[in-house]
């Protein structure tokens, strides 16, 4: 396999010569005349994916000579600031990281939907979906310019060598044999040699574009802008407090350190408290069914302006101003890879796949992609054979990736915007991740986390039953939609309840939410029982909708580092 020099983006660099970025098709490299070091395995990439590898790695086996390279000098925000409960398994009893993660990080308190129509006129207005009281597993708010060097300072320590700032420049694959990583360090080329490579660059996806085993998720075609705020008012704060004093009576505990979740029709919004007092905010979107606003205004303007049509909104930001320099965007979030691993090379983390920031998903990836990964490259080198494990290990996470996202996002953002609909599926989705999900590491251990979600049979009946009532209630959505009631509850109703736990007792409480759902399609999902198309499918974008081709050209493009 031919390696391919990448720019920032992952992309090809196609102002360096075709010799250069084609080796094979010019002159063969004499590695002689570059500086050369060896290591048993290369890691690409040194933030949480990256360094938790190394981790894992040398805590079995601290004799190996383990290279990170990463490219940036230091580490600066990112999303996937928000933990749920198997990624905060994962850091804090896996990684070790639990006292770091309380004194440099905020506690999360769970999620929170808040939603709005046109008799919604101030946040006390706003329909609320949410826990009542505090939740009862840990998982945090991260910023992750911290944790991401907590977590390589960690790996360092246990022996990994780090090469930074390091660019890398090419990659060359060798099944069974050894592979090369072409880096730039101080304007000098050096040649890394190594039995293994780890891909965990993130989402330049180095591996998988160069090889072409990238898959973009056009059936998901979301997007998103997103910055950093200061000046967010506080949700649990005395002025919010005097101003809605029902409103803020009616939540016993925290809303302010949750991930709230501002939604619309097509669209929602993250808001993320960080350790300080900033607020990561963000909008995503289907591309199919929203207008994002265009022009000659700043990103960061665009979003304010965006976001400032739902009440909660508005109030929330009326004194906060973006952070300069802190305003990103990015097209075309969902991808995944055909292949996660070979004999001699792994993905991990968004280097891997990424579904949708929704639920917050991206550091499971992480927890789960690591852990088998690991465990795969550890096997090695006890001198066991892999080939079995390694074709295991492609169709779990090949199998994995298609059904979750047809269980819990396919056409989801057809009903986000329902209080009723996003209610029902917001609470099942939770009930069955506890049951089935997050279950399994505080029953079985850490190596529960190397088998991810629906890969077995026992999985198959609940896959199906995720399915049906996600593609149900998209269907329902857009019948709402065309008789004029989608949305008619978004005004005055809460759903406030305990959070969930891992005692079988809960079972009962998402039983009922299913009852809710079959007696839904009773009262009015058979309006749709016989229409043509297929349940939740989206088979045009609506009246006004902006094309991909219209957005991308006013709007930056993101540059992720390798």
């Amino acid at each position: 396999m031919r390696g391919i020099s990448l720019e920032a983006d992952g992309q090809p660099d196609k102002s360096a010569p075709r010799a250069a970025r084609f080796p094979s098709a010019g002159a063969v490299v004499n590695s002689a005349l570059v500086d050369t070091d060896t290591y048993d395995v290369i890691i690409i990439g040194g933030s949480l994916a990256g360094s938790a590898t190394a981790t894992l790695l040398l805590r079995e086996h601290p004799h190996l000579r383990v290279c990170i390279a990463e490219r940036a000098p230091s580490f600066t925000r990112r999303v996937g600031e928000a933990t749920v409960e198997i990624s905060g398994y994962f850091l804090g009893r896996v990684l070790g990281l639990s006292h770091h993660l309380n004194e440099a990080h905020l506690v999360k308190q769970g999620m929170r939907f808040w939603f709005a129509n046109a008799e919604t006129q101030t946040l006390a207005d706003a329909s609320e979906i949410g826990p009542q009281y505090h939740v009862r597993l840990p998982s945090w708010q991260l910023d992750r310019s911290v944790v991401d060097e907590k977590s390589l300072e960690q790996a360092v320590d246990l022996g990994a060598e780090l090469r930074r700032p390091a660019q890398v420049r090419e990659a060359t694959l060798a099944a069974g044999g050894e592979q090369v990583v072409r880096v730039t360090e101080a304007g000098a080329e050096k040649l890394l040699r190594g039995r293994w490579i780890v891909d965990a660059s993130g989402v330049a996806a180095l591996l998988a574009r160069q090889e072409g085993w990238f898959q973009a998720n056009t059936a998901h075609p979301t997007a998103a802008a997103w910055a950093r705020w200061r000046g967010v008012k506080d949700w649990d704060g005395r002025t919010l407090g005097t101003k809605f004093p029902d409103w803020s009576a009616r939540c016993v505990g925290s809303r302010n350190t949750a991930t709230n979740h501002i939604v619309g029709d097509g669209w929602w919004s993250w808001w993320i408290p960080l350790k300080g007092g900033d607020v990561s905010v963000g909008v995503v979107f289907d591309q199919r069914l929203v207008r994002f606003p265009q022009g000659e205004a700043k990103l960061g303007d665009r979003i304010r302006d965006f976001l400032s049509g739902h009440p909660v909104a508005a109030e929330l930001l009326a004194e906060a101003e973006w952070v300069e320099g802190d305003v990103h965007w990015r097209k075309n979030l969902a991808y995944t890879s055909r292949q996660f691993a070979g004999d001699g090379f792994a993905l991990v983390g968004d280097a891997a796949a990424f579904l949708d920031p929704l639920y917050s998903p991206g550091l499971d990836g992480v927890a789960f992609t690591v852990t088998a990964t690991t465990q795969l490259i550890a096997a090695h080198f006890r001198g066991e054979p892999v080939e079995e494990a390694l074709a295991q290990h492609n169709a779990r996470f090949t199998r994995s990736y298609a059904r979750w996202f047809e269980a819990v996002y396919k056409d989801k953002y057809e009903y986000i915007g329902d209080y009723e609909l996003m209610g029902l599926g917001f609470y099942m989705d939770l009930g069955l991740y506890y049951l089935g999900v997050v279950s399994q590491p505080f029953k079985f251990g850490e190596k529960a986390l190397a088998l991810p979600p629906f890969i077995d049979k026992e999985s198959v009946p609940v896959f199906h039953l995720m399915r049906s009532y996600n593609r149900r209630l998209a269907r329902m959505a857009q019948v709402r939609r065309e008789r004029g009631v989608f949305g008619r509850a978004n005004s005055n109703h809460h759903f406030l309840v305990p959070s969930f736990s891992l005692d079988r007792s809960d079972v009962p409480r998402i039983v009922k939410a299913a009852a809710r759902w079959l007696l839904l399609e009773v009262k009015e999902g058979w309006r749709s029982w016989f229409r043509d198309g297929e349940s939740g499918a989206v088979n045009e974008a609506r009246p006004g909708a902006t094309t991909l081709a219209a957005a991308e050209q006013t709007l930056p493009q993101a540059t992720p580092s390798v």
